[in-house]
């Protein structure tokens, strides 16, 4: 009899370690593969890779900026002051247009890609925090659970992403990235990156990015992870913070999952 009571207490603690499994969003770590220069100025809001360049969007009052970078020796190649009045967020390119939020001021710019002359400007309600383009769409992310979507010609919000882990809403969306077919979603102030189906707005994934850069260069507490940035063609992801020496390229390792005793 205690043999089969023994059985069945193993049977149902197999049972339960599955349940959790199954119900755990999935965990990703990282390898460096690669790190290049970044201008440890450059209070990074926003970050795009596009035909072999970077392009980066800083904040700060009197500091904000839109700049077109070299990634491989982090040299400044083209630069745009924003007015001192105005505190520069994300960025995204659509149709050989850069897309410029604002925090409070309720105001975006847009400019050509080619020169960065400023095109137009546009109006949204509320903050404005992260961007990224989603196809003809973009996607805006305003430190609420939700992520706007806006129409990539009239940049008029369509509708709303919810974005919730297991019915939990996650808030702080910053910086944005579509890749592969995902929106990675910075999580202001914390080492992470949600991995969210654009569809639903479900987490389907964490990335912990913890220890990718040491305390020492990280003095302002403002200096925290922020800005990811993907190659399409050659599969390739970039990841930085604001005020930061180094922008990494990195690949994702699955976590692998605890067993109980």
């Amino acid at each position: 009899m205690k043999t089969v009571l023994a059985l069945m207490s193993l049977l149902c603690m197999v049972v339960s370690l599955a349940e959790v499994q199954r119900n755990t969003t999935p965990e990703y770590t990282y390898e460096v593969l690669r790190s290049y220069p970044h201008d440890t100025g450059a209070f990074t809001q926003g970050l795009v890779f596009h035909n072999g360049f970077l392009y980066e969007g800083t904040g700060q009052y009197g500091r904000s900026s839109l700049r077109k970078v070299r990634l491989e020796t982090g040299e400044i190649l083209k630069k745009v002051d924003l007015p001192p009045e105005y505190f520069g967020e994300g960025i995204a390119i659509v149709d050989n247009r850069v897309v410029q939020l604002t925090w409070q001021a309720q105001k975006g710019f847009v400019y050509d890609l080619k020169d960065f002359r400023l095109m137009r400007q546009f109006s949204y309600a509320g903050e404005g925090w992260g961007l990224a383009a989603h196809g003809r769409d973009l996607l805006m992310s305003d430190g609420s659970a939700a992520i706007r979507v806006l129409d990539g010609d009239t940049l008029r919000e369509k509708r709303r992403i919810k974005v919730h882990d297991r019915n939990v809403p996650v808030t702080m969306l910053n910086e944005l990235e579509m890749v592969d077919g995902q929106i990675f979603a910075n999580v202001w102030h914390t080492e992470r990156i949600a991995r969210i189906a654009p569809e639903s707005g479900k987490v389907l994934g964490w990335i912990d990015l913890r220890g990718l850069l040491g305390p020492m260069y990280r003095k302002d507490p403002e200096a925290v992870l922020n800005g990811i940035a993907y190659d399409p063609v050659r599969k390739r992801l970039f990841v930085t913070g604001k005020l930061w020496p180094r922008i990494f390229e990195i690949r994702l390792v699955p976590k692998k999952r605890e067993s109980q005793p």
